[in-house]
Parts: structure tokens; C-alpha cells; sequence
């Protein structure tokens, strides 16, 4: 199998460098899957307001939440560099009462939070890795690959998923962004591309159909997700598998994790809003699951029609999110993101009123919406701790002048405080902190802001 390193176009030979297309260039959706949007925010830089549902196009959406003006939370200036203009965009979360789908108000240019220096990568975070090779095992038990079966990864990033499928056969990865290099001195095959029609021809072309496509952590990213898939509906086996995961409406609702809205995650995926979109691409959800990756994701097996049987699990999903999903849920939800904001801003100044410091501890996307939300800045939080390697160290948290530091800053100091902005994993992260000699107590500021002695 040739290896696409540099290439991001189908024409691009191993070795060579060639400007990627934009996701889902040129194709026609299935007759009835509506049209893409008129107006799109890919390749202007800028960004498009959603005045119809990202799925079934219905133009009357229900206002859910606002959380302000927030900046791209992979924009983050060198620590010193004196302040200077910076975007910020609307984050707005609509509903459609007819498809139910839960969806961002505004589509931001890719280019924009997704740049060529992105900096995560999912081989660096424990609970991914174990998330993967859980996946790997499952799929094993489940739908058993043969050992000529390829594996196509979308939104592969540093090559961690597949690495837990590579001992079994052929795969490769499709990833935009710097971290595919990393993959492919990992000896993952990988395109550095967007994933879009044409580089899925060419994989079909010189590689044959994927019995195994997944995608992780990007299928709420994409902004035409139609043709994303009708893209993957080509590049898969007419008996192969679509496996995607993304954040889980249902505990999103149910532990306040307002702070995973940011401009990244287009949608918000219930199973039946999942279903719905599937269903009009003629695929149907064959196996359904709750996992606990970023604080509450779902993945969702899905196949043509009548290719794989379906399991309970679907069914039974269905009727435990129902109940907690309808619209006055919603406006309940909304109604205690003020209030836990409210809270935490109270217990904040109860600390800095008594001249005690604060150190952040964990820097991952979401803690960039929890800070300008409630509005930390510098004098509130000393500093934002992050492990030894991170890309973020050196730099400023998005739209703040909190800086990013090595963690070994917690234990050297010993701040009164520590909050965590990874609270959603603060019973792995407390006891491990005070294993290494942190001696003072925690914030935790979600669902309900606490301390912890």
C-alpha cells in the first residue's frame, strides 16, 4: 500500500504536496436528502449563520442556550505577545422540533479552527487510547474482520484508533492537519487531506472498499455532513460497517456540560437525531452504546439496510433518552447553566477575597468556553497547568491572558487552590494529584460548583 503522507489530493503521488479540497466538493446528495446550503463557511474565513437545520432543513429552530461571543478554542497567542484584535463568533445552540436535532447557530470556516498547527492529538489522552482498543475488541466480537479487510479512518489524527487494528490488516487514516504526520512516522498509512469525494475515489481506486470506516470525534465537526455521508457510502463495502462516535446530547443535559459548545461540534447528537440522519441516506442503525469519552459520547454502528441485523441496544436508547430530550428539558437545562455560572462566580470571589491563589489545572478545548463564559481571567486564575509535552504550554488560553504552564508549577507553588477544568474525569484526577504532593483543596466547577478538601 502506498503511503500518502504529503498528498491531499487524489492526484497527489507519495512524496508530493498538493492543496486539499474542501469537505464534499462537487457531489450530488440521494434524491431526498436535501440540498446543501446555499451559503457555506468553508474557504471564506469567515462564517455563516444556520437559518436551517443542518440535517432535515427545517427553517423554524427553537433557541436553546447562548453562551456569548466565544473565540476559537485552538487560538492561542505566545505568552508575552502584547493583545490584538481577535474573532470571536456567536455560539448560539438551536433545536429542530422536527428531526430534534440539537445544532450550533453558526458554522465557522474550518481553516479557521482547524489549523495546519492544531494542536491535539488523541494518543496523548488515557481515556481515548483505552477508548479505542475497547473499540477494536468490540468489533472483533461483534463484526469479525477479515485479515485482507481495510480499516479507513476519517478525522484519523495521530493514528492511536487504528493502531489498534493495524496488527489485523490493512488500514488508513484520512487527516488534515499536521497530526497525520505524526501517524505516519507511527507506520500508519495516512492522507493528509480533507476527507471529501475525490480522495475517496482514489482509495477505492487502489485500495478497494472499506469493510470498516470510522469516525471519531469528527462527525459533528463537518459542515456538509450530508456529503460526508454519501462520501463514506462510497468508499464502504455494500455489507461493510460505519462506526461513528461523537459527544452524547443525553449527558450533556444531565451534568451541565455546557462548556463542550464551542465551534468545533456543529451538532449535538441525540441516538434518534442520529438515526433520523442516517435514515436518509438509507442506512439504519444496527448496534447503539453509551461511552465515557469526553465526558459522555455515543457510538452508533450503522449499515445499508438489511445487510446486519439489528440489536436491542438500539431500541432500548431510544426510550431511555426520550423522556429527558424534549424541549422543556432544554429550557431547564438552560435555565441551571446560569445558575451554576452564578455559583461559580460566587465561590470564586469568595476565594480571591481572602487573597488565596488559584492554578487551573488542564487545558482541553472545552475549558476555553468555561472561561470566557463565566469570564476568568488572569486575576481570577493564576495559571493554566498542563503535562509536560503539551502544545499548549508557553501560550495564552483562548481570548484570556492566563498563561499555560508545565504542571510541575502545581506541586512546586502549592496554591490554595487547584481548579479542575477536566472536571468531568475529577474523580481519576484528584486522587493522582494528591499521590504527587498537591496539598490544597480543588474547585470543581461543574455540574454544581464545589470544593473538595
Amino acid at each position: 500500500m502506498d503511503v500518502v503522507a504529503l498528498g491531499a489530493s487524489p492526484d497527489a503521488r507519495p512524496g508530493e504536496t498538493k492543496n486539499a479540497a474542501p469537505i464534499g466538493g462537487g457531489f450530488k446528495p440521494l434524491a431526498g436528502a436535501p440540498a446543501p446550503a446555499a451559503r457555506k463557511a468553508a474557504g471564506t474565513g469567515h462564517s455563516v449563520v444556520v437559518e436551517r437545520c443542518q440535517v432535515c432543513d427545517w427553517p423554524q429552530l427553537e433557541p436553546v442556550l447562548f453562551l456569548g461571543y466565544l473565540p476559537p478554542v485552538n487560538t492561542m497567542h505566545a505568552i508575552g505577545a502584547r493583545p490584538s484584535e481577535q474573532p470571536a463568533y456567536p455560539a448560539q445552540v438551536l433545536r429542530c422540533p422536527k428531526c430534534s436535532l440539537v445544532q450550533l447557530g453558526l458554522v465557522v470556516d474550518p481553516a479557521v479552527l482547524f489549523p495546519p498547527t492544531y494542536p491535539y492529538t488523541s494518543g496523548t489522552t488515557r481515556v481515548l487510547r483505552e477508548n479505542f482498543a475497547e473499540l477494536a475488541r468490540e468489533v472483533a466480537s461483534l463484526y469479525p474482520l477479515e485479515p485482507t479487510d481495510l480499516v479507513v479512518d476519517i478525522g484519523s489524527n495521530d493514528g492511536t484508533l487504528l493502531s489498534n487494528f493495524a496488527d489485523r490488516g490493512p488500514v488508513l487514516g484520512i487527516e488534515p492537519t499536521n497530526a497525520g504526520r505524526l501517524a505516519v512516522e507511527a507506520g500508519i498509512p495516512t492522507y493528509i487531506s480533507f476527507f471529501n469525494r475525490s480522495t475517496v475515489r482514489r482509495i477505492v481506486a487502489e485500495e478497494g472498499q472499506a469493510k470498516l470506516v470510522t469516525a471519531t470525534n469528527v462527525f459533528a465537526h463537518v459542515e456538509n455532513v450530508h456529503e460526508v455521508v454519501e462520501s463514506v457510502l462510497e468508499l464502504m463495502h455494500d455489507d461493510g460497517l460505519f462506526v461513528t462516535e461523537s459527544h452524547y446530547l443525553l449527558p450533556l443535559v444531565r451534568t451541565m456540560q455546557y462548556d463542550t459548545v464551542y465551534h468545533e461540534h456543529l451538532r449535538y447528537y441525540s441516538l434518534a437525531s442520529l438515526k433520523h440522519l442516517l435514515e436518509m441516506h438509507d442506512l439504519e442503525v444496527v448496534h447503539a452504546k453509551a461511552i465515557p469519552t469526553h465526558g459522555g459520547s455515543i457510538r452508533v454502528y450503522a449499515s445499508r439496510k438489511g445487510k446486519h441485523p439489528v440489536r436491542d441496544t438500539v431500541a432500548a436508547m431510544l426510550t431511555a433518552e426520550a423522556p429527558e430530550l424534549t424541549a422543556q428539558k432544554l429550557k431547564d437545562f438552560a435555565r441551571k447553566v446560569v445558575h451554576t455560572k452564578l455559583g461559580l462566580c460566587k465561590l470564586l470571589q469568595d476565594v480571591k477575597s481572602k487573597g488565596q491563589r488559584i492554578y487551573g489545572v488542564g487545558a482541553p478545548s472545552r475549558a476555553s468556553t468555561l472561561v470566557n463564559y463565566v469570564g476568568i481571567d488572569e486575576g481570577v486564575v493564576d495559571c493554566v497547568l498542563e503535562i509536560h509535552g503539551s502544545h499548549k504550554i508557553g501560550k495564552y488560553m483562548p481570548g484570556t491572558l492566563i498563561p499555560v504552564l508545565e504542571e510541575t508549577k502545581l506541586f512546586e507553588d502549592q496554591p490554595e487552590y487547584a481548579m479542575l477544568f477536566s472536571w468531568h474525569i475529577a474523580d481519576e484526577l484528584i486522587p493522582k494529584l494528591r499521590q504527587r504532593g498537591f496539598k490544597g483543596k480543588f474547585i470543581v466547577p461543574l455540574p454544581e460548583p464545589r470544593v473538595v478538601s
